[in-house]
């Protein structure tokens, strides 16, 4: 373990510690996502200590979703903070699309903006600013939306796209009153997002609210508690995915306009590897995620078959074929019934 130098503030060390562990061994050009806010400026102050130490190149990228009066004036400042910790920083606007919502169209917005300045700088890795009480917020909300133990899984620490970058979140196992404390520290003054405060998203409320009650009612560290809960749940989706990987190449075949699966295999399974396979199965060939009633349903299929019809699903329609399930494009299937 590193020994902090003498006069080196505690919190300070504490982040850059963080992101030496997350960039050790990495080469090339980084991107870390700046915001203003104070996460994302101490990781940014951190990246800028540690990259010159590590020999890699790193430039800051400010997104402007310019969804507030002003905000091109705070993602220059933003930038020339950057600036002024040594590094190259660039702004890059985006335009915010409204198909999903406000925080996940200005989500999808800003990582493909991350994403095209990572194409453009020649960066392989993203940095995000993310802290333990982020992912402890992100737990709780998975929670209450009851979408299972992938989504309590939370945020992962590292995550490869497809295409595109690899996004490293090195500071999930930092509290944000350490990255504020960072910042007061090494003289950084963080621009405070009214959104971050406005009870109108359900993430504030969980922030400003939620996690202090628990906090109050239980004791401290229900954030680390959730947050430990997150890695565990990631380690267990881990292995299940390498357990459905095998299955699939077993008992899925391909079908015209879609795939199908063996009947008795399917049933064969534990109940949870078996939805699992189902909504994997349904995500990778459709693109489209399947609620818990729309997996248990195609399921029945396998367990319960009572002659059901066909159930109809997002982009696709599940049917029972002789020994073995179908999922095949709406188009293919005409007469259907719809499962909410």
């Amino acid at each position: 373990m590193h020994e902090r130098r003498p006069g080196l503030d505690p919190a300070v060390a504490e982040v850059r510690r963080a992101v030496r562990a997350a960039l050790e061994g990495r080469q090339g050009a980084v991107i870390v996502a700046l915001s203003g806010g104070a996460d994302s400026l101490a990781l940014t102050a951190a990246t800028a200590f540690e990259a010159a130490r590590l020999g890699i190149r790193v430039e800051a990228v400010v997104i402007d979703h310019g969804l507030q009066q002003g905000s091109d004036a705070v993602a220059h400042r933003a930038a020339e903070a950057a600036r002024g910790l040594g590094i190259d920083a660039r702004v890059v606007a985006v335009e915010v699309g409204s198909a999903d919502g406000p925080e996940a169209d200005a989500r999808t917005a800003r990582y493909a903006g991350l994403t095209g300045a990572a194409a453009e700088v020649g960066a392989d890795v993203v940095l995000l600013g993310h802290t333990l009480d982020d992912q402890a917020e992100t737990v709780l909300l998975g929670l209450a939306r009851g979408s299972g133990a992938t989504s309590l899984g939370g945020m992962p620490a590292e995550r490869r796209d497809a295409t595109g970058p690899t996004w490293l979140r090195p500071l999930l196992g930092v509290r944000r009153s350490a990255t504020v404390a960072a910042c007061a520290a090494e003289g950084l003054e963080p621009w405070a997002d009214p959104y971050n405060l406005d009870p109108a998203y359900t993430r504030v409320r969980v922030r400003e609210r939620v996690l202090p009650a628990l906090e109050d009612e239980l004791g401290p560290g229900v954030a680390e508690a959730l947050a430990r809960t997150a890695e565990q749940l990631r380690e267990d989706a881990a292995a299940f995915q390498d357990m459905i990987d095998e299955t699939i190449e077993d008992i899925v075949e391909h079908a015209e306009a879609g795939i199908s699966i063996s009947v008795a295999a399917l049933a064969a399974n534990p109940a949870a590897l078996r939805n699992r396979i189902v909504r994997h199965v349904v995500e990778s060939e459709f693109g489209v995620s399947l609620t818990r009633s729309q997996t248990l349903e195609v399921a029945r299929l396998a367990v319960d078959w009572r002659g059901q019809g066909p159930i109809d699903l997002p982009s696709c329609v599940a049917r029972r074929v002789g020994n073995r399930i179908e999922i095949v494009a709406r188009a293919s299937a005409p007469d259907r019934r719809r499962l909410s």
